[in-house]
């Protein structure tokens, strides 16, 4: 019975702890679970899978921000776009492209500036699955990723934004800047204010 009076005295001052610290995170950011996120790009350089050399980095799995040689056993499902060529251009490739099943899809956005790209598209038809997708300077590629666990356990998407930075067909590489929004199933490309 002293052990029970005992944790009951601490549970209010537990409750009052709790509330404190959440109060003190509402006090710094207005919402106590809040997910800031930043949206500097980061730069990839990747190969393209007709390149005669093993062991190239030519796909990437843009949550975990990692290039992935497609050629592993492992890669299967780990990877989001992957770079070719075809008919003498680069093109970007979703899983699909091989038959693999997946979420991971690509939309190309032309003529838009990178910085105006603030959200992925509503419209799903613009996100292609199953087709080689031509990389062209000047145009945004939304990526809407695999499925992931999210942080609560729930099945997550996530969405990210390229852009063509280099684009050398003749040596098979694909360089490019990309951000992508790390909250579950939000089409934002631009953390909130």
């Amino acid at each position: 019975m002293n052990d029970t009076l005992h944790t009951r005295s601490r549970w209010p001052a537990a409750v009052a702890l709790t509330v404190a610290v959440l109060m003190g995170g509402t006090a710094c950011s207005g919402d106590p679970f809040a997910f800031n996120w930043d949206d500097a790009p980061d730069t990839v350089l990747l190969y393209s899978l007709a390149r005669p050399e093993l062991n190239l980095v030519s796909a990437f799995n843009f949550l975990r921000g990692t290039s992935i040689r497609v050629e592993s056993a492992t890669a299967t499902g780990t990877w989001d776009a992957a770079v070719d060529t075809d008919g003498g251009e680069i093109v970007l490739l979703a899983p699909g492209v091989f038959g693999i099943s997946g979420a991971a899809r690509i939309a190309t956005l032309e003529g838009v500036q990178y910085d105006d790209v603030t959200r992925a598209p509503k419209d799903t038809l613009l996100f292609i699955a199953d087709r080689r997708i031509p990389v062209r300077m000047g145009n945004v590629y939304v990526i809407k990723t695999n499925r992931s666990l999210g942080t609560f356990g729930n099945s997550c998407v996530y969405y990210a934004k390229l852009e063509p930075i280099i684009i050398d067909a003749a040596g098979g590489t694909l360089t490019f800047r990309y951000v992508t929004n790390p909250i579950c199933n939000s089409p934002d490309l631009v953390p909130p204010n």
